[in-house]
């Protein structure tokens, strides 16, 4: 049986990628569209900020599941050798 205080412990590093990609996050829906208006240039023959809105947004949100199943991907060695096996 997994020891209960164990799965209580948490990976210091994998909260600060957490809290750092809700960061980005949050950069990427909530910054872009309160700043829609500054943001007023044409990308491609379209307003960047309508880009933005319909494209941008989903491929920011695609991006960060690709950087954070990368990194998970790397740590997941270091964490999957328990302290008995060989």
């Amino acid at each position: 049986m997994a020891d209960p205080q164990g799965l209580e412990q948490h990976d210091p590093r994998v909260l600060a990628l957490k809290a750092g990609l809700l960061v980005v996050w949050f950069v990427i829906s909530f910054g872009c569209s309160y700043f829609a208006r500054d943001l007023s240039f044409m990308l491609a023959g379209w307003p960047f900020s309508y880009w933005m809105a319909a494209q941008g947004a989903v491929l920011g949100f695609i991006a960060i599941v690709v950087v954070y199943a990368t990194v998970m991907r790397r740590l997941a060695p270091e964490d999957a050798q328990e302290p008995g096996d060989a």
